[in-house]
């Protein structure tokens, strides 16, 4: 098997995507009696690892029942129509408020060649193929799904994104947490003891609904967290309470900024570079200084403008 796939004893394989560098973003693939799913799809890019990971594995693309969608923004979703082709059976389980940019991609692609550019966009999701409706379930909250011998159950997940799901594997004891328990890259491990890092990436970070969330996958008891970005995890409620003690750090330093526009963004910015060199040396993370502020550079940047929109949008709401 490719380095790029790691099989664990819950029947897991975690697929590197290689999106934008490695052990960054990762898509599941869960083997279960005779049937197969995948969380998330990751990027157009990272297709043929899944199918390798499918024949290697023995798993037809015919066993393969659902692609579990957490949430639609690209690093997630962005492959979901050309993979789909290959799997005759599956279906899309997404969250209704994503279901309609599946089917029709084009706001989704405008929006994001808005950012980055068409060419840039291309070049980081290829084409959007859109999914056949009658290949799209709309989860509600609680809805069941059976994948071989194996239960998973649909939850409501606001806070990152409002279209966010999480999905319980009652079976297995296992959860897919999509971005909702935030960041837990493997260079921050400490003597293999996971941390997590929130993400408020644009544009619908909730710091209230997000708690809410992570306090419901803690009170799920699980036995593994299973987060994109990037692996799973054990200790899962120590994880919870250190993510949302983060959250709460973050939305003081949103708060305290003055000013408006990049003078604002770039006082969030600094507030977050700070609270990251002083958590990394409270917890004894292998970067340390500005090798650390490099390596989560990328991340700070949008968690810095995803808390500017929020307090855009509570000022709004005053």
């Amino acid at each position: 098997m490719s380095e790029t796939v790691v099989w664990d004893d819950r029947g897991v394989a975690t697929i590197d995507t290689g999106y934008l560098r490695s052990n960054l973003a990762a898509v599941y693939l869960l083997a279960a009696g005779n049937e197969a799913a995948f969380f998330d799809t990751g990027v157009n890019s990272a297709l043929p690892r899944y199918l390798e990971t499918l024949a290697r594995s023995g798993i037809a693309p015919e066993a393969v029942r659902y692609l579990f969608l957490t949430h639609i923004h690209l690093d997630h979703a962005g492959g979901t129509g050309q993979l789909l082709a290959a799997l005759p059976n599956a279906q899309v389980v997404v969250h209704p408020r994503g279901a309609r940019h599946l089917i029709d991609p084009s706001r989704l692609w405008q929006a994001t060649c808005a950012v980055y550019g068409e060419a840039q966009a291309f070049a980081l999701y290829g084409y959007l193929m859109p999914v056949p409706e009658e290949r799209v379930i709309p989860a509600t909250e609680g809805q069941r799904f059976t994948v071989g011998d194996h239960t998973i159950v649909a939850f409501d997940a606001p806070g990152h994104a409002r279209h966010h799901l999480f999905y319980w594997d009652e079976t297995a004891r296992i959860v897919f947490t999509g971005d909702t328990l935030g960041l837990s890259y493997r260079e921050l491990d400490v003597e293999g003891r996971p941390t997590v890092v929130p993400t408020t990436t644009p544009s619908e970070f909730d710091p209230d609904a997000l708690v809410a969330t992570t306090n419901r996958i803690a009170a799920l008891a699980p036995e593994k967290a299973y987060l994109t970005h990037f692996g799973g995890v054990t200790e899962v409620a120590r994880l919870v309470a250190e993510h949302n003690r983060l959250v709460d750090a973050y939305v003081g330093i949103a708060r305290s900024a003055r000013g408006e526009g990049t003078t604002r963004h770039l006082e969030i910015l600094e507030g977050l570079r700070a609270l990251m060199l002083e958590e990394g040396e409270r917890q004894g993370w292998p970067l340390t200084g500005e090798m650390l502020l490099e390596f989560l550079a990328w991340d700070l940047e949008l968690n810095a403008q995803g808390l500017g929109i929020w307090r855009d949008r509570t000022v709004r709401a005053v």
